[in-house]
């Protein structure tokens, strides 16, 4: 092994990866299991179940939870449970747990606006907070949440989720601040267009489609797997002096 290579190294770490059974949540979680990490995946789709047992069969040490994570005594169960699975105390967690509603503003309906800022911003900061605690105790951790490129920007009728996404962004910057001198690293990443079942809608919306592409320099949508090093990296020794960052995933969108 290339001697440097031990920055990315996360053999005998423990990782929580919320939202494990999404599109890109399940390409974060193979990318840490890659990394050497073993993980649990939580997440309310029946499927974390079969995803996680493929998992373990090509030898990676992975677990599933299957969790609503509206319910908030349901989050800290499952860090318990996940930390029992898991035989120790987190070393990482990944907050990929994200749902997206469209309609216009003006009729954007309340349910809707509960259910978006439960699901992506307040599971957020539960979780952050409970594993938090622990990696005070070891005294490091990491903690990677996944906002968004509409962390920055409005979109159009997705009010509650620019909301939760912006949030995200924010309570990033504010958790840092709190735990950086404790030796945790909080930080985000901010994917950009990407071809998940989240935004089926948008791909099929031939007009809509053609504006993402013709504003993101890669001149392509994103795969789950350009989610994979940017995770390690920041779930790895190589960014223990990054914190706070909101880094695009993004083919440049971002910057144009």
């Amino acid at each position: 092994m290339n001697h440097d290579m031990h920055l990315f190294d996360l053999a005998g770490r423990r990782a929580l990866v919320v939202g494990g059974g999404g599109d890109l949540g399940l390409a974060m979680l193979q990318g840490l299991l890659e990394a050497g990490a073993a993980a649990v995946a939580v997440d309310i789709d029946p499927r974390v179940d079969e995803l996680t047992a493929r998992l373990r069969e090509n030898g990676a040490d992975a677990h599933a939870l299957r969790v609503d994570v509206r319910d908030r005594d349901a989050i800290d169960r499952s860090v318990d449970e996940s930390e029992r699975l898991l035989r120790g105390p987190l070393d990482i967690l990944v907050n990929a747990a994200g749902i997206q509603r469209r309609a216009a503003s003006e009729v954007f309906s309340r349910d809707d606006w509960d259910d978006v800022l439960a699901i992506n911003l307040t599971a957020t900061f539960l979780y952050c907070q409970r594993v938090a605690r622990g990696m005070i105790s070891l005294g490091r951790g990491k903690i990677i949440n996944v906002a968004s490129v509409m962390s920055f920007f409005g979109g159009i009728t997705i009010p509650a989720y620019v909301a939760s996404k912006g949030g995200v962004a924010q309570l990033t910057k504010a958790l840092s601040n709190d735990w950086a001198a404790k030796g945790i690293c909080v930080n985000a990443i901010a994917p950009g267009y990407f071809d998940t079942r989240l935004n089926t809608a948008l791909i099929g919306d031939e007009t809509r489609s053609a504006e993402v592409l013709l504003r993101t320099p890669a001149k392509r949508w994103g795969k789950p797997d350009d989610l994979k090093g940017a995770t390690v990296f920041l779930a790895s020794p190589a960014s223990d002096f990054i914190t706070g960052a909101i880094l695009p995933v993004d083919g440049g969108y971002s910057a144009r």
